[in-house]
């Protein structure tokens, strides 16, 4: 089922568009510093007519056959659109960050990318310095890749996920 275009939308959301609804999928998730996992997602992009998006995520760590084995990250925030396809990203997580990201809304396909321009950790949170993330509509599905550098590390893969749009 294609999605549909909200008539309230703001000319600097519209690019986005394919964005607006609820996702769910899988995905993997590797580190130096960590054990490889597979994880559970779902996302969800909000918009009321003004120039943003909100943005909530959840994510469950899953075992071999599925099963939930424990809640993972969540993530909060507002995807600002700007005139001339830049976003700006502010995002909160529960892991103690906020992060700003900036990037563009590629001109011709249903994706963008955005890189890490600072990074506010709490006292209690894990190292983390940066990262770079990639998102893509797909034949109908959202994609999604996150590198980052974290823990002494360099900037490198650390989670990808599918996730489908979610028809309510």
């Amino acid at each position: 089922m294609p999605f549909e275009i909200p008539e309230n939308i703001h000319p600097d959301v519209a690019p986005l568009a394919w964005l607006i609804g609820r996702w769910q999928g899988n995905g993997h998730g590797e580190y130096p510093t960590i054990e490889p996992f597979q994880f559970g997602q779902e996302l969800v992009f909000q918009q009321d007519g003004r120039p943003f998006i909100h943005y909530f995520s959840h994510s469950w760590i899953v075992d071999e056959a599925g099963e939930t084995v424990r809640q993972a990250a969540q993530e909060t925030g507002f995807i600002r659109c700007l005139p001339d396809r830049q976003i700006e990203l502010l995002l909160t997580h529960n892991t103690g960050f906020v992060e700003i990201w900036y990037g563009e809304i590629h001109p011709d396909q249903p994706r963008f990318e955005i890189t890490t321009d600072a990074v506010v950790r709490t006292s209690s949170a894990k190292e983390y310095t940066g990262g770079t993330r990639l998102y893509g509509y797909v034949d109908g599905d959202l994609l999604y890749a996150f590198d980052m550098a974290a823990m002494g590390q360099p900037l490198q893969s650390h989670t990808h996920a599918q996730l489908v749009r979610i028809h309510e």
